[in-house]
């Protein structure tokens, strides 16, 4: 186990906030709620958004960026919208500082009131689809597909490194439609991109579906998620894709002349993912040893350490070693070779396993003589000898199987950990004494979905696409219910 690292048994919240700090992934700032990723955390982002960015592009997707400020007015034109985001707001109401005339340092200048506030960006409908006025008149300007990656803030009072900050930093795809088919297309076509990353990728299962009316995207008319299963039994909403409508198009009279000469509003979806991902990567496959990274995702694929007692076998070492980087290099693997002089190489070993590097290896002047390497796998913490002699071929392929297992591992506890349930008291003890998804009938009234939520803090994470969709009856109400729907408690 990793050294001060507390348990995921005694206290998991405990386990993955030191697990985040110890690993050099991030930590508290100056501003409350706030965090700074640091570069190894930053470089796994990295790896996610280029990886992301290329989906997109396959998928007909351009970047551009828009304000990160936007005028109070625009939040007033679509009711549902400013709704669900007017308590996150933090809004900008002057536009210069002064020295305090009293000597207490600087203060905010009271002639500088904005004429207008303006709201920080908690997310960016409402200054693209002003924006998309200007673009659009017919339907040859149609579709447009723009994705921006970008910093929102959302005033959380409760945050929790990655999982929910103030700011953080995500992506979002907002497109304009001729049709209503075509928006609702993208909408699908964007969720299924968030799963194939996810799971090819994250090595993280997801289970796609759509919210209830309850919890979707506020100003949608329909939100399909991804939902992901963490190692304590809670669900993560990994990422959202939202059909919605024509109502952003009314809000700011966006208008289209179709094939047919005659005017309309246009089609909208809006999509995205966060650093929330990093949450769900660490939580999904860590152990109390440290993270464990999928090597698709790891900015340092294989670590070697040499062993030595002195320079002459160092210089040995490296020859050999050299020649193992730049074979490997050529293969696309990314590999540090630690040469450095001022730490043990069991302190490196520790490290290495901390901060999840998918292989290690570690190579002394016996493995020299005996041309053989030791390579030890994260994911497994097991170790063997093998030859030099064709080791990028056995590296890259056991790259391949971690990722697989990974993978594995997780779709293996995911299914431990689901449950179907058809009474509201079973339902309620699997939640206390299990956890995990939970399948079950309900009735499709916003009255039994709150209800459930206050009474057990579980609440409907998605309806299903695919799986069971055989009618039944209601846990709470027995009144009829189309299929079962996945609850759980969540983050």
């Amino acid at each position: 186990m990793a050294k001060g690292l507390t348990k995921r048994s005694v206290d998991y919240s405990q386990w993955y906030n030191e697990l985040v700090m110890k690993a050099d992934l991030a930590e508290n700032s100056a501003v409350r709620g706030c965090m700074v990723i640091k570069p190894y955390g930053y470089a796994i982002w990295e790896k996610m958004q280029q990886q992301l960015d290329k989906m997109f592009k396959d998928t007909g997707h351009e970047n551009a960026y828009f304000p990160l400020f936007i005028p109070k007015s625009f939040f007033s034109k679509e009711a549902d919208h400013v709704e669900g985001f007017a308590k996150e707001c933090a809004v900008v109401t002057h536009y210069r500082l002064k020295n305090d005339p009293d000597g207490n340092g600087v203060v905010v200048d009271p002639d500088a009131k904005l004429e207008e506030e303006l709201i920080v960006r908690p997310t960016s409908e409402t200054i693209i689809w002003n924006t998309y006025k200007n673009w659009i008149q017919s339907y040859r300007d149609l579709p447009i597909k723009c994705n921006q990656w970008a910093n929102v803030v959302r005033w959380e009072m409760r945050t929790r490194l990655f999982l929910r900050t103030a700011e953080f930093l995500w992506q979002e795809g907002h497109t304009a439609h001729a049709t209503k088919q075509e928006a609702l297309e993208e909408t699908e076509t964007m969720i299924q991109v968030y799963a194939d990353f996810a799971q090819q990728y994250m090595g993280v299962p997801v289970i796609q579906g759509v919210k209830t009316a309850n919890e979707r995207f506020a100003g949608a008319l329909e939100t399909y998620t991804i939902e992901a299963l963490m190692q304590d039994g809670k669900a993560l909403q990994s990422g959202t894709s939202h059909f919605l409508g024509q109502n952003f198009a009314k809000a700011f009279d966006v208008k289209f002349a179709n094939k047919e000469g005659k005017e309309d509003y246009v089609w909208a979806s809006s999509w995205g993912v966060s650093t929330r991902l990093m949450g769900a990567l660490i939580m999904a496959h860590s152990d109390d040893y440290g993270l464990v990274l999928p090597p698709k995702l790891a900015p340092i694929q294989v670590a070697i350490v040499p062993i030595y007692k002195s320079k002459e076998d160092l210089d040995k070492i490296s020859v050999v070693v050299d020649e193992i980087v730049l074979k490997l290099k050529q293969r696309g693997v990314s590999v540090k070779f630690d040469d450095s002089d001022n730490r043990k190489p069991g302190w490196k070993f520790a490290q290495y396993e901390l901060k999840g590097v998918p292989l290690r290896l570690a190579i002394g002047p016996r493995d020299i003589e005996n041309n053989t390497v030791e390579v030890a796998r994260r994911d497994t913490l097991t170790k063997e000898v093998v030859a030099i002699d064709g080791i990028d071929d056995y590296v890259t392929e056991l790259l391949d199987v971690i990722q697989d297992n990974i993978y594995k591992k997780a779709l293996d506890f995911r299914a431990e950990k689901t449950t179907e349930v058809n009474s509201y008291d079973e339902f309620k003890e699997i939640l206390e004494k299990k956890g995990g998804f939970i399948l079950a009938h309900w009735d499709g009234t916003a009255e039994t979905e709150q209800k459930i939520k206050e009474e057990t803090k579980a609440t409907i994470r998605c309806i299903p696409l695919e799986g069971d969709k055989t009618p039944g009856k209601c846990m709470v109400t027995g009144k009829p219910s189309l299929q079962r729907v996945v609850f759980a408690k969540a983050y």
